[in-house]
């Protein structure tokens, strides 16, 4: 017998490109974060090829969960088809050889910075949210010491004192993106920087969320059929951003989260955000046999989630 024969055949890389261990470790973090909802749980964020505060986090997480039966999908802010999302998902496909998509029902993981999806995931999905900055009362307490023992004693006192001043200062809440959202009744977290209209999104969720942040090195979970609220008086209800009279310029859709694009005479047209439901849109006008999910605003602006109708 040779050595040749001995020998193990050449591997540049490891599965998923995480070594064994570090796949190891993120799984069993992310089993404590679901156990405890909202929980930052920390873990060792290791090098990727990719700079930090480009979706380290995120992307460590989809890799240790990542198998060659998964499908794939990546969108950075909505968009399939911007650098980050288009790098991120050539490099999981090519270091995993699962299959990518476009289509959100077709997805079984969904990594995404900065938005939820416009069709409603379900109990066989998972979506895994990028986050730059996973603590919520670094604005009231930078001491992060000094957090971790608030986080503890369920202290978030100061945070409705935020809220309190917003309301006096501007007579409504003037945070937008990562609105601080109290999760299982217990504790509060950032949803990762996705706008009001999609805080709602995470409430009774069919589907599991997992948040991570590889700076900093923290990941936590909302399990599916959780509850999460955000913070709110009870004379001062939360209220998602104002578009209901915005008009998608290339489908026509109403009550969807878009944006907006400034025009050289001053207007402004709007377009989807979710470029994946925007071609899905356009394909069904343009006669094409498509499959469109249930929406979470549906075209009346209402809002649905856990079986129940809110307005």
């Amino acid at each position: 017998m040779s050595l040749a024969q001995l020998a193990a055949p050449q591997q540049d890389y490891a599965y998923a490109f995480l070594d064994e261990f570090a796949k190891r470790e993120l799984r069993r973090r992310l089993l404590k974060a679901i156990a405890l909802p909202g929980y930052q749980v920390p873990y060792a964020s290791r090098e990727l090829p990719i700079a930090r505060g480009w979706g380290t986090g995120g992307l460590q997480v989809t890799l240790s969960l990542t198998g060659p039966e998964s499908v794939i999908k990546v969108i950075d802010q909505g968009a399939d088809d911007s650098v980050n999302a288009a790098n991120l998902r050539r490099f999981i496909s090519r270091m995993t050889g699962a299959r990518t998509t476009t289509d959100t029902l077709e997805a079984s993981l969904i990594q995404s910075r900065h938005r939820i999806p416009e069709e409603r995931l379900g109990e066989a999905q998972i979506l895994v949210l990028q986050v730059p900055d996973p603590e919520p009362l670094r604005r009231v307490q930078p001491n992060i010491s000094e957090a971790r023992i608030m986080h503890a004693d369920a202290d978030y006192g100061l945070m409705w004192l935020t809220l309190y001043e917003q309301m006096v200062a501007f007579g409504r809440f003037v945070q937008g993106a990562s609105y601080p959202s109290l999760v299982h009744h217990r504790y509060v977290m950032s949803p990762s920087p996705i706008p009001r209209w999609d805080t709602p999104k995470l409430h009774q969720a069919a589907h599991l969320t997992l948040l991570s942040a590889g700076r900093e090195k923290r990941l936590y979970a909302v399990p599916p059929y959780t509850d999460v609220f955000p913070l709110e008086f009870t004379d001062v209800p939360f209220q998602v951003e104002n578009q209901s009279d915005w008009q998608c310029s290339q489908t026509g859709a109403r009550h969807k989260f878009m944006n907006e694009l400034p025009q050289p005479d001053g207007s402004s047209a709007y377009q989807l955000s979710d470029t994946g439901y925007a071609e899905k849109l356009a394909a069904r006008q343009r006669g094409a046999s498509v499959t469109l999910g249930p929406t979470y605003f549906d075209d009346e602006g209402n809002f649905y989630h856990a079986g129940y109708l809110k307005t």
